[in-house]
């Protein structure tokens, strides 16, 4: 169960990474790289930004919980 959470625990770090670096910042960021630079500042952000702002808070959540679980996983153990 351990190695299990361990495997996940990395695996949603590096999503993170990448959703993280994948964001419109200030500079455009590396989102326009692949195409998130075309929408216009009219409306907001865009429906890409918005859906990318969604999986990125849910990796969060399953990122945090993992830390949690494994947390009480090795204090029980």
């Amino acid at each position: 169960m351990i190695i299990a959470f361990d495997i996940l625990l990395v695996v949603t770090s590096l999503l993170l990474i990448v959703m993280v670096l994948l964001h419109k910042g200030r500079g455009g960021g590396m989102s326009d790289m692949f195409g998130g630079g075309v929408s216009s500042g009219l409306g907001g952000s865009s429906v890409a930004e918005k859906n990318l702002d969604r999986i990125t808070v849910g990796v969060a959540v399953i990122w945090f919980a993992c830390v949690v679980a494994l947390g009480l996983l090795l204090k029980i153990s």
